[in-house]
């Protein structure tokens, strides 16, 4: 890295605001939606019955967004790091299980290529997270 790009990241680095709670992440406020959806959508008939499925995204989904902030909340990067790769699988997870609930009828296509777009937005951000920790 040369001098000037050194001396332009510290600048941008003291210019911009820093995080200091897991709640003014993007990736965490996208995946605290997608649960309020997914938490909307399997209280609905005939997802609501199939008591197996709805738990199963209903946890992964809450997986993607408190292991955002259990990863935020640890003092060392790896671990840090670790937690958002939990997240960012959670989400793949959730993608994973509206195929089984489109594929079931507990959903319309549209509905769940709507949900797994959200879902894989909560991935890349995760993912972008775990880029910026691995600087």
């Amino acid at each position: 890295m040369k001098l000037s790009d050194y001396r332009e990241r510290n600048l941008i680095k003291k210019l911009m605001p820093k995080i200091t709670a897991f709640e003014e992440l993007t990736c965490w406020k996208e995946a605290r939606t997608l649960v309020k959806e997914i938490y909307s959508i399997t209280s609905e008939l005939p997802f609501s019955k199939d008591f197996g499925l709805k738990d199963q995204i209903q946890r992964a989904s809450v997986s993607v967004m408190t292991n955002i902030s259990e990863g935020f909340s640890r003092y060392h990067r790896k671990e840090s790091v670790r937690f958002f790769d939990f997240s960012q699988s959670s989400a793949a997870e959730v993608k994973s299980l509206f195929y089984v609930a489109e594929d079931l009828g507990y959903i319309s296509k549209e509905r769940a290529i709507e949900l797994r777009n959200q879902a894989t937005s909560c991935e890349k951000l995760v993912l972008g997270l775990i880029k910026h920790f691995n600087k």
